[in-house]
This record gives structure tokens, sequence and C-alpha cells, in this order.
């Protein structure tokens, strides 16, 4: 096969707490109407699977993409029930519901899932006074965090940080969450959608019964990770030419990096990953062997391992973020210390393992 760039549908989620930033800021999806609160860039989940739009592979359903072509799309010698990462822009214009995803163990033994939910939002941009709450306070047993809970009194419980755009914060699951008011993120996350919420409505904002939402806060703590205490993070800059690489965050699912570029830079894919490419600002050109593609803002293509490397030409000015599953001692520790980034602060992207 002749790989080559490959877009995805992009399906949406109308939950309670969208607005319209993605249509206002990113100039998508203004087809749309109403509340608009995720577009899936990249997803291979059950309940959402997306289907190729361009070129030879027009039609075809990504999961059936996925399966058949596990090492040439992946990586070699990757195989999984789902293509690793799915991405997604987020529309925070109203606080999100204070929640968490189940890590690996709980994902495996209460729900057959293959995998846990960790996640990473890149601020693309925040309104004054946006903040996320993340994480618990020590010392708190699981009655103060219930009453809490159930009295509304999320932010004396929790720890509060400010959102600023260009920062990132790496969310590992079993983490107690939530971001907003007035918030647009771009959302790396695992392939899962398991959540538990501690609120009294439910994603569209319809009330829950007294008795299912206090089984949801009970199971909520049940899931709860308490050790995390995730921050905003500005990421850690490289340059190498006319190109400069900010990690923003990496773990062992995946990885994060902001490239801007004014000129035309390479993007070195496969065999061992894929590149996924989500551009921020000015049309970017995306050129590879198989052929070529147009990428506009707030657009996201795939580049296969199988094709090895690919050209990216901006219209301007290039701003594009890459996400991948990396290995962490060569594609992030390395690099970033022999650039002399000290050991702590690589470890603030999130868990790299040092």
């Amino acid at each position: 096969m002749q790989w080559y760039p490959i877009r995805l549908s992009t399906p949406v989620r109308q939950y309670a707490f969208g607005a319209r930033l993605i249509p206002e800021l990113l100039g998508k999806l203004s087809d749309v109407e109403g509340a608009l609160a995720e577009s899936w860039e990249v997803s291979d989940h059950a309940s959402t699977e997306a289907t190729v739009v361009n070129g030879a592979l027009s039609g075809t359903p990504f999961r059936e993409l996925v399966r058949a072509h596990p090492g040439a799309l992946v990586g070699a010698g990757w195989r999984g029930p789902r293509f690793p990462l799915l991405l997604k822009f987020l529309d925070a214009s109203r606080r999100l519901p204070v929640h968490l995803h189940a890590d690996a163990a709980v994902a495996a033994e209460r729900y057959g899932e293959p995998n846990g939910k960790t996640e990473a939002w890149h601020i693309v941009w925040a309104a004054p006074g946006a903040s996320a709450l993340v994480g618990v306070r020590p010392g708190l047993t699981d009655a103060d965090l219930f009453d809490a809970f159930r009295a509304g009194a999320h932010a004396e419980v929790m720890f509060e940080a400010p959102l600023t755009a260009g920062d990132t914060v790496y969310v590992p699951a079993g983490t107690l969450h939530t971001f907003g008011p007035g918030a647009l993120v771009f959302e790396v996350q695992q392939t899962s959608d398991l959540s538990q919420s501690v609120m009294p409505t439910d994603v569209y904002g319809r009330p829950l019964e007294a008795s299912v939402w206090d089984e949801n806060i009970r199971r909520t703590l049940s899931e709860l990770r308490r050790e995390f205490r995730p921050a905003p993070f500005p990421g850690l800059t490289l340059a190498e030419g006319g190109l400069t690489r900010t990690f923003a965050c990496a773990g062992p699912h995946f990885a994060l990096e902001r490239w801007r570029f004014t000129s035309e830079t390479t993007a070195r894919v496969g065999p061992g990953r894929f590149l996924a490419l989500t551009n921020l600002a000015d049309p970017v050109a995306v050129q590879a062997t198989g052929g070529s593609e147009e990428l506009p803002r707030g657009a996201t293509c795939l580049l296969p391992a199988a094709l090895t490397r690919a050209l990216l030409v901006p219209h301007g000015t290039g701003d594009v973020l890459v996400s991948y599953v990396p290995d962490l001692a060569t594609d992030v520790i390395a690099p970033l210390l022999r650039a002399g980034h000290p050991p702590a602060d690589v470890r603030r992207l999130g868990e790299v393992g040092l």
C-alpha cells in the first residue's frame, strides 16, 4: 500500500459545558448547531469510530484500517485492540464536571476495558480567571470528600491553578479534575471514555436522582488516586535550525510537542511510531511520497509509521501540535538532557521515569 497523510472525520460531543469556541477560534465545524463541547480529531473508540476522508482510502473506517495494518499505521511490532490515542479539541466555556478516569487496573477489573485513561490538556486559549482544579488535598478522608462533593465545595478539597495559553497539564488516570470556565484545550489521551463524576447532573446538564448521585460519588472515591498533584507547565524547548520544538508533556502512553517554524521542516516518522499533526495557525502543506495534504487551522492529519518522513511547508507561520507514543529514553529524556535541561525539569513533563 502507498501510504500518505491521512485525514479523519471528526465526531463531536454536545455536552452542557461547551459553547462555540471551536468554530470561533479554530474556524471549523461552524455548521454544527448549538453547544459544541468536543471535536474528536483522531478516534478509534468503540462508541465513536472515525472514517478516512481523503485520498485512496477515503470512506474506510479507521477501525478497519487499524485492524488490517497495525504495524504500518501505528508502528513496527505494535498490536492492540484500538489505536492507542484519542485526540480532541475541548471547549470549556463552562466548567467541566468534577470527575476522574479509571486507571489500567480498575479498567480491566471493573469494566473489562484494555486500558485506563491518562490525559493531558494543552491550553490553546484561556480567558482571564480560567483555572483548573486537579488532585485532592492530603489528610482528607473519604467521608470528608463525600461531604464536600455533596456541598459543591470542590475548591476546598482540591488544588486550584490558573490556566495560561501555551501551558500543559498532565493528568494521570485516577486523578480528580476539572477546568474552566473560559478555556479551549487540545487534549491527548489514551483511547478510553471511562469516567466517574461527583456532580449532581450528567454531562448534558440533566439532574440525577439523589441515590444515583450518592452512588456516583462512592464509585468515584473507590477509583480515586491521591498521590498525584498535576500542575500547568510551560514545557521545555529545543531549537533545531529553523524549528523550535517545545516538549509539552510526556509519559509512557503519549508525548505531545508544539512545533513552530517559518520555513520547510522535516517530520521524521516510523518505523517505530506514527505522528499526529494538529495545526493551530496558518495553513501547512504536508508532503509525503504517497501524496500531499493541505492542513488548515484546526485540522489534524495522521502520518502512518510506514511513511518514514514528511515535509511540512508553512504558508506563513507553522504552529503544529505533534502527538505520538514515545520511546521515553530516546525521544524525550536523551535530547532534553543533552540540551541542558535539568532532570528535575524533565520530570515535570509528566511520568518520564527519571
